[in-house]
């Protein structure tokens, strides 16, 4: 009589089958992407009918300390009052500080921390760009 052995469990997955059927699928995808046209988006076209945004305040501190704005040489607190009233009329306009370079530091942060305490939100400094070598 023949004995039979006990049949014993296969604890391993043979992953093979997957591997061919995902480089079949990557190939297909490599294959047909170039195919497919992207969507092309059409914007609408307007005319002036968007608001262009004005020009910025431009407040300068000149190495002696003194402060004008738009080149109109004003007390600190008469700058602020003069921004504000620009600003009640075009709440997007920023404010832009142009500092001759050998003024203090210390100067341009008080100015932009008065601006800051005012509440003026959009505050910038000036700078020019060097020249390309």
């Amino acid at each position: 009589m023949s004995r039979r052995r006990p049949r014993r469990l296969m604890n391993q997955i043979n992953v093979v089958p997957y591997i061919d059927v995902t480089l079949v699928l990557l190939v297909i995808f490599m294959v047909t992407a170039p195919m497919t046209n992207p969507g092309v988006v059409e914007l609408p076209q307007v005319g002036q009918a968007l608001k262009q945004p004005s020009a910025p305040l431009v407040l300068t501190i000149k190495l002696n300390k003194k402060i004008e704005l738009d080149n109109k040489a004003m007390p600190r607190d008469e700058v602020l009052f003069a921004i504000r009233q620009a600003l009640e009329k075009d709440t997007q306009r920023a404010v832009v500080i142009a500092a001759d370079k050998n003024v203090k530091y210390d100067e341009v942060i008080s100015v932009m921390d008065m601006l800051k305490q005012a509440k003026i939100e959009k505050v910038g400094l000036l700078l020019k760009p060097m020249p390309a070598k």
